[in-house]
């Protein structure tokens, strides 16, 4: 397990902690322009390659966990944020005697903690964990609960509710969150390879797609460094380490616990207890400048994950590997 851990870790300390150290070099306009680049063009090539080669023989039944996993991470950020409510109402009830210090900053709170619960980095650090942890043969899985939980859960479910509870003046209508469902890139290319597994290209020319998706793992984990290192404060902290909780240990161990009831073990049960346990998504980030959600919960919950993720991954090799 020790040599696993070396494996999953190393790319991840490499590229995040080169990143939190040129963060303070690095001007802003680079770090939306690595943004827009991965989006158009980096996770775009990454699925390609990936679809190429995968074995989609079990195609209906991921995408239904992949689902199931958002609506569970959903139900139990809603019920574990009614509880926290609950406890600090009570508190302050007993202090004060006034609630109303808890129902100015509920709405828009309320949103952007689902959203750091449910919204997890499964293109990057999932895919990335996956591969250096499983065997190639399981590949399918790991890609198609990342195409899955991006398609329905980023530009779905998490718009719905950016929209719903953010301060946006303008309103989201249907037609634009089919516009740009529509329109994304790694959908695309997703699709592409599926339907070109059959042709044979160059050796040279596949050994540099392979190659090309392990630089833009790479260059999405210097991105992660390079935002976590722009970080300002760490107001909302209580709340995001709840959301945290949820996300990268709760989740996850009721997800390998289902699994396991189901009959699904070994390498497959671990890819979906690591691709349900990944940090909260840097999309998050995105809703918030859109939305006018809480960035400093949704940039704290991004961090703690992360730390959250070094701390769980252990136990998953573990229970579930």
């Amino acid at each position: 397990m020790i040599d696993n851990l070396i494996h999953a870790y190393t790319p991840l300390f490499t590229w995040i902690g080169l990143g939190l150290l040129l963060s303070r070099f690095t001007p802003d306009s680079f770090l939306k322009l690595l943004g827009q680049a991965l989006y158009w063009v980096g996770v775009p090539l990454q699925l390609l390659v990936l679809a190429r080669h995968s074995n989609l023989s079990d195609g209906g039944l991921i995408p239904a966990i992949s689902v199931g996993v958002l609506l569970l991470s959903l139900i139990l950020a809603l019920l574990t944020w009614w509880g926290w409510q609950w406890l600090m109402s009570r508190k302050v009830q007993s202090e004060t005697g006034n609630l109303d210090l808890l129902v100015t900053p509920a709405r828009v709170s309320l949103g952007s903690f689902i959203l750091a619960a449910i919204l997890g980095n499964t293109g990057f650090v999932g895919l990335t964990l996956t591969q250096v942890l499983t065997s190639p043969e399981n590949t399918n899985w790991a890609v198609l609960f990342s195409v899955t939980n991006n398609v329905v859960g980023t530009y779905g479910i998490a718009v719905l509710i950016a929209s719903y509870f953010g301060n946006r003046e303008t309103k989201n209508t249907w037609w634009t969150q089919l516009w740009d469902l529509v329109t994304v890139p790694s959908l695309w290319t997703f699709f592409i390879g599926l339907n070109t597994q059959f042709v044979e290209l160059p050796a040279v020319v596949e050994s540099g797609l392979e190659q090309g998706v392990w630089v833009v793992i790479a260059f999405a984990l210097l991105l992660v460094g390079l935002r976590l290192g722009k970080m300002t404060g760490w107001k909302s902290i209580e709340i995001a380490l709840i959301a945290s909780v949820v996300k990268v240990f709760i989740v996850p161990m009721l997800v390998g616990l289902g699994a396991t009831y189901l009959g699904i073990t070994g390498e497959q049960r671990l890819i979906l207890v690591l691709m349900s346990g990944t940090p909260t998504g840097l999309s998050v980030l995105i809703l918030a400048e859109v939305y006018d959600l809480d960035r400093n919960l949704l940039a704290s919950s991004i961090a703690l994950t992360f730390v959250g993720l070094f701390l769980a991954l252990p136990l998953w090799l573990v229970w579930f590997g």
